[in-house]
Order: C-alpha cells, then structure tokens, then sequence
C-alpha cells in the first residue's frame, strides 16, 4: 500500500499530527551501526588475522628445540648400534656413494647439453604455478563473482528518483446522464427532479509528478514528491485549472519484515559467501602449492634413481670387462661372462624404466606448472636445484594442534557458513511473523488557480491539505510455508554442525598421522645410509674374493643389487621425508609459512 502525504515543516498548528512522523521518518534515516554488524565484521577481522597467521607460522615455530642435522644424527643413530665397528669405507666406486643430500642435481644431469637442461629451484616452481596454473585461475573468477552478488544485495537500499508525466485528450459528445432529486435549503430547489446531461465538450489534461522514493534498513520506506495536474476544456463553458502538491507518505512493517537486522540479513548472508568463497580459493591454491612442492620432490626422487639405475649400469659394464679380461688370462671361468651379461641386461631394464618415471615426473611438474609447450616438454630438461631440508623436528604437537584447529582454511570457511547459517536462521524466524504494518500519508495542497505561475504560491501555507493513517494485517491460516522453510535452515545448520565436527576430528587425524610419518621417514633415512655403506663395504669384499677366485659374478652381482636397492631406499626415504614435511604444514595450516608465500 503506498499512501502519499506531503506538507511543509512551517504548517499552522491544525496539521500537529504531522511533526511526530517527520521526526520519526529522521531517526529512521539516521541509522546507527547495528550489533549484528558489528558482529559481522568481528568475524571478518577475526578470519582476516588468523589468515595472516598462516602465512607467518612455519615448523619451526612448533620445534621444542632446535631441529638435529643429518650428521649428527647418523652419529647418534651409529652409537645406539649394537653391532660391530665399521671400517670407513674404502672402495673405488666413491659417485655411487656421494650422500644424496649432498650431491649436486646438475651432476646427474652431465648426460644432458646445457641448453637442454633447465635448472628449478622450488620457489620459482611455486611462483610459476601460482601464476600460470589454470585451475587456480578458475578458482580466482569466484571471488569476482561473489563481490557483484554483495554489490547487488547492498544496492537495496538505493534511493529512487522517479518522474512521471501523462498528456490526454478526449472530445465528447453530449450524452444524456441521470435523473436527480435536490436537496437544498432553497424552497425553490428542495425536492426538485432534474435531469443531468454532459454537453459536448473538448478536454485536455496533463499531469506531471516527480520524487523521491526512499528505502529504509528498518523495512519501510518514505516517499516524496510534488504532483502537478493541469486541466482544460474547450466549449460553453471554458476552463483552464492548475492544481499542484507536497506530498509525504511512510509505509513501516512492525512485526514481518521490521527491523535493521531482518533487511540487512540478505546483504550480510552475501557478505559472509563472499568470505566463503574467497577462503575456498585460498584453499585451492594452498592445494595446489602442496601438489606442486609433491611434485617437484618426487622430480628429486626421480632423477635419484635415475643416478642410481646409471651407476648399476655403469658398475655391472665395468665387472662385464673385468670378467671378460680374466677369462682372456685364464683366471676365470667363461661362464661367468653370462652372468655378467645378465646383470647388465637387468641393470639396463631398470635404466629404461627409470627413464621413463623422469620424463612422468618432469611432464607432472609442468602441467601444475602450465608449462606443456610440446617443443619445451620434447626438449628441454627440468632439474630440480633445492636440496631436500634434512633436519630433525621434534614437535610441541599440542600447540601444532590448537593452531591447526584455529588456522586450517576448511575450518574457517565453516565457521563463516554457521554464521550465514545462523543469519537466517533469524530472518526465517522473523517471516513467520504476521504481516502488520502502519501506513501514513499528508499532502499539502494548492487552490485551484488559473495559471502556471501562481500554482505553487499557497502549497505551503497550510489551507488545503489532506492526510490519512492505516494499519494492515496479513497472516496464512496454518503459516506452514514459512515454517518449513524455518525448520529446513534449521535442520541444514544442524548438519553444517556435524560437518564441522568431523572436520575437527579429521583434522586431528590428519596431524597425527602427518606427524608420525615425519618421524618414520627420517628413520627410514638413517637405516638407509647406514645400510648403503655396509652394503658398499660387502660389495667390496665380494669383488675382492671374485679377484681370488672364491666367488662367482652370480655372488657379486647379487651384492651390487643390493648396494642399489639401498641408495633408491635413501632416496625414496628422502623424499618421502619432504613430503612429509608438507603434509605437517598442510595439515596444520601453516603451508603458506612454510613455502614461505604472502598471498598479499
């Protein structure tokens, strides 16, 4: 209902009735910052600082002491050895041997021209998917989108300029009208029977009215504006009137759709996807950063065994000349020539395929990269430059998890959406209200006047006016409508609910687990490298006892498998230790502090 009213603040004392709503309409338009506001960007600051803190958070932040180097630790790990001394190694197959975290990646790349090979380290890697990865640019048009959805919903409450103009024109014949009986003080008319009829007649009309429609966060909304109406007729009887308006109208729910809180519900619900969604591209980036950092250490892993399938070649060729050369001097059986043909046959096997895992793990790498470039992929070379981090991290798990359940994105973007949840919850309860609201309207009121010019001189002296005050009520008999759609938000937070409490759980599950595999792996690391340099030391007393005659290239060859499957334990170990590491910092929301990325 839109009730139109309209005076002048300078009225005489008959429109009294005027003042209170003036005044009421100005407290309504003066609106102070609502609770629930303020609650809304308490959250916002809240997420925004503790997205601040992942970036800034690193392991070693969670270290209860300062992490143990790889040296020292194989020392420690040899003296709690029971066994027998260990003589230093001495053998001449010393590049079979180089500590993995030692050696230099271009060195297993000698194979390879310098303009073929593309030398990475982690952090360009990381720069370069960032930048380029397609499904990270999916992900960055959501938070686009989601802005305009807020911009829309703010935009209810934009004032309304409206105009609105009508030009008629009707010539009427005349036309025979109803028989009426006087009512008069006039004997002379009292009780007299007439008949009406319209005469002929050509009419003209033109009606102007401009405003200001004005909604308001409370739910109503206030109307001003100023109609002109100017009509005119050709005939016997000639006229030419102007007549001309102030009017002011208000219309207020009080009970459905009343208040700040209820109005400003759907802009705040937008607000808080837009949270949502900025946090959900957040996560996939910091999904992808992990997947790329996986994918640049298994790169490292894959050129490791790349150098140790080599060296087996390498090594199983040398022992198939030096047997080739015994027989030639009679000191061994020919034989042994098959058998050493058959260990270069399997060594080469292993080269081709670990061959063959490289170029998987380069083509993995490039596509989080987006780097597929047939030409580049077909012939250019990535070798991975960053050392693995080969430090031992002794973890303050119970502050590593109190930080994880504050700072994991998946956690914060549910405690958004409980938010949004609970904001509708509240709207929903508020629909359920009957629908009773107070609608007034005054107008202030020209006289008829004969020319344009004088029509607004006696709008505002207060002689003509008109004014009016309603209420409506509306309600539905049963009200099931709304409050199935009450009970629907209700039951949906409920299973947001649950959600969060399994992500909580999971959470947990995820640091233990990741915790327990860094300490696995860097086991797995020391019982590798002492059991590569046994297994050299038995690779050498074998070759020495073939020299003598004591054993058979069957014999050597089998320690030589063993010295290889050792050194692609060490760095399988390696790298699973990296990834290890990421998955600590992945789970407990600390990546971006750890891959050392602002995403300011």
């Amino acid at each position: 209902m839109t009730i139109d009213a309209n005076k002048s603040i300078q009225v005489s004392a008959k429109n009294y009735f005027v003042f209170p709503l003036v005044i009421f309409s100005l407290c309504i338009l003066i609106q102070p910052l609502s609770a629930e506001e303020s609650s809304q960007s308490s959250i916002a600051e809240k997420a925004n600082q503790r997205l601040r803190l992942d970036e800034q958070l690193m392991l070693d932040n969670y270290a209860v002491e300062a992490p143990l180097k790889l040296d020292e630790a194989l020392k420690d790990y040899k003296s709690k050895q029971e066994k027998i001394e260990v003589k230093p190694l001495q053998i001449d197959i010393s590049k079979a041997l180089n500590a993995i975290d030692t050696a230099d990646a271009n060195q297993r790349a000698s194979t390879l021209s310098e303009q073929a090979a593309q030398s990475l380290t982690i952090a360009d890697v990381r720069a370069t998917a960032l930048k380029n990865n397609l499904a990270i640019k999916v992900a960055q048009i959501d938070p686009l989108i989601s802005g305009t959805e807020v911009r829309e919903e703010q935009a209810k409450f934009d004032n309304i300029i409206f105009a609105y103009a009508k030009y008629g024109q009707i010539d009427l014949p005349k036309i025979s009208g109803d028989t009426v009986e006087f009512k008069s003080t006039n004997i002379n008319l009292d009780g007299k029977q007439v008949k009406i009829s319209t005469l002929a007649q050509d009419k003209r009309s033109l009606e102007l009215e401009a405003g200001i429609r004005i909604p308001l966060r409370t739910g109503g909304s206030i109307t001003l504006s100023s109609p002109l109406e100017n009509k005119s007729s050709r005939g016997r009887f000639e006229s030419d009137e102007y007549r001309s308006a102030m009017r002011f109208s208000i219309s207020q729910p009080l009970l459905r759709n009343a208040g700040v809180k209820v109005n400003e519900a759907s802009i705040r619900i937008a607000e808080y996807s837009q949270q949502a969604v900025q946090l959900k591209t957040r996560l996939q980036s910091i999904r992808i950063i992990a997947a790329v950092d996986k994918a640049y250490w298994a790169l490292y892993e894959a050129w490791g065994q790349l150098d140790v399938r080599r060296q087996q070649f390498e090594y199983a060729n040398q022992n198939l000349s030096m047997v080739k050369h015994r027989v030639r001097e009679g000191l061994s059986a020919a034989v042994e020539i098959n058998r050493a043909e058959i260990g270069v046959a399997d060594r080469m096997e292993a080269l081709i395929v670990a061959e063959t895992n490289l170029k998987l793990a380069q083509r993995q790498l490039r596509f989080y990269m987006n780097d597929m470039t047939e030409d580049l992929v077909q012939t250019n070379t990535l070798v991975p430059s960053t050392q693995p981090s080969l430090l031992k991290y002794e973890f303050n798990r119970t502050k590593l998890l109190d930080d994880a359940l504050t700072s994991r994105v998946e956690l914060l973007e549910q405690e958004i959406k409980l938010a949004a949840d609970l904001t509708k919850i509240e709207y929903l309860e508020n629909q359920t209200l009957p629908l009773f609201s107070l609608d007034y309207q005054y107008g202030a009121l020209s006289n008829t006047n004969s020319s344009f010019g004088q029509n607004y001189r006696n709008v505002l002296n207060g002689d003509f006016n008109d004014w009016s005050i309603g209420l409506k009520f509306e309600m539905p008999i049963t009200n099931e409508a709304r409050k199935a759609q009450l009970d629907n938000a209700v039951q949906q937070r409920n299973q947001r609910l649950a959600t969060k409490t399994l992500q909580v759980l999971t959470v947990k599950k995820e640091i233990y687990d990741a915790l327990d595999y860094v300490d696995q792996n860097w086991q797995r690391i020391l019982a590798a490298r002492q059991q590569v340099l046994i297994a050299g030391i038995n690779y050498e007393a074998e070759l020495k006892q073939f020299n003598e005659g004591l054993r058979t290239m069957t014999e050597v060859l089998e320690t030589l498998t063993r010295l290889g499957e050792a050194q692609a334990k060490e760095v399988r170990a390696i790298a699973d230790y990296q990834v290890a590491l990421i998955d600590t910092a992945y789970a407990t929301g600390t990546l971006l502090g750890y891959s050392k990325l602002d995403f300011n």
